[in-house]
Parts: C-alpha cells; sequence; structure tokens
C-alpha cells in the first residue's frame, strides 16, 4: 500500500519539474528575444542618426 504514495509523490515531482523545466525555458527564450530586440532597436536607431540627412538642418523648413 505505501508504495502507491511513493508512486504518487513520484509522479508528482515528475509533473512539477518537467512543469518548472517547460517554464524555465519560455521564460530564458523570452529574456533572450528582449536582448535580441534592444540590440537591433539600438543598431537601427544608431544607422539612421547617421545617414540623417544634414540638409534639411542647414535649409530650415520648406
Amino acid at each position: 500500500m505505501w508504495w502507491k504514495v511513493v508512486l504518487g509523490l513520484l509522479a508528482l515531482w515528475l509533473v512539477i519539474t518537467v512543469g518548472g523545466a517547460i517554464i524555465g525555458f519560455v521564460i530564458k527564450g523570452l529574456f533572450w528575444i528582449a536582448v535580441l530586440g534592444g540590440v537591433l532597436f539600438l543598431a537601427t536607431a544608431a544607422v539612421g542618426w547617421a545617414k540623417k540627412d544634414n540638409r534639411q538642418l542647414r535649409d530650415g523648413p520648406r
């Protein structure tokens, strides 16, 4: 009879472990996607700033 309790606890431990691993992978994946998005945003802003048309500033508004 005690083996049913042990098997139940092992099954619960397995579910908690697998669930925690899946949640960990999702959170870590989302973190790296956010980091990549931030780097790409900064790179795009830097390229846009470097290529901005300075003639608009010299000529004034039209």
